[in-house]
């Protein structure tokens, strides 16, 4: 059975999440972190790839059976919902960060009604941003969001209250704090370095509460 602690010790393995406490990352924001996570090097590992969507799609079954549509997050959300959608036999849509500028100026691709109950998919959940976009844009159809799913989470407060102020669930495969003590266990890093990446994410925890 796939567990998220196989999950863990693949996405460090295939270097999806990679650890530098000494020598920490610039994300996109400017932050300098000692993690860095890119989830669509799971695309290239078909086995890795298609356990995640395994493990995505019983998770799913569980919490949300009454599920009728798969969404994805445009973009890196995309190929994990479509492995799910084909899992569970469901149809598939996937949600833009804008509408389109031409044509229908569709924003949701594939077909989302107002009798449909849909389960959202991303890759990573830092502060929810994107994901609950997408949550808000499937609801002015009309539809139900039961939940969203991610492969990964960093537990940080702010997303906290985000997923709360929109209704919405998180259920993540996976989250900073597992990732951290596996990595210790599995000896990609040593107790110094967990000391450091757990007083990173405390003084995260103040900068984005």
């Amino acid at each position: 059975m796939y567990t998220s602690q196989k999950l863990i010790q693949d996405l460090l393995k295939i270097k999806a999440v990679t650890l530098s406490p000494d020598q920490p990352y610039v994300w996109a924001s400017g932050l300098q972190a000692p993690i860095y996570t890119d989830n669509r090097l799971t695309f290239g590992h078909t086995e890795v790839r298609q356990n995640i969507a395994k493990l995505m799609a019983s998770i799913i079954r569980k919490n949300y059976p009454e599920v009728t549509v798969i969404c994805g997050v445009a973009t890196a959300g995309i190929p994990h919902a479509t492995a799910v959608a084909n899992i569970l036999n469901l149809p598939l849509s996937y949600v833009r960060p804008q509408p389109k500028d031409h044509g229908r100026g569709k924003q949701i691709e594939g077909c989302v009604t107002a009798d449909d109950k849909v389960v959202v998919i991303d890759d990573l959940i830092s502060t929810g941003g994107s994901v609950l976009k997408a949550v808000e844009v499937v609801r002015r159809t009309g539809a139900q969001v039961l939940g969203t799913t991610a492969i990964f989470s960093y537990n940080l407060p702010l997303a906290d209250a985000n997923f709360s102020k929109h209704n919405t669930q998180l259920i993540s495969l996976t989250n900073f704090h597992e990732l951290i003590q596996e990595a210790k266990d599995s000896k990609y890093i040593n107790d110094y370095e967990l000391l450091l990446l757990r007083r990173w994410y405390q003084e995260l925890k103040g900068l984005v509460s």
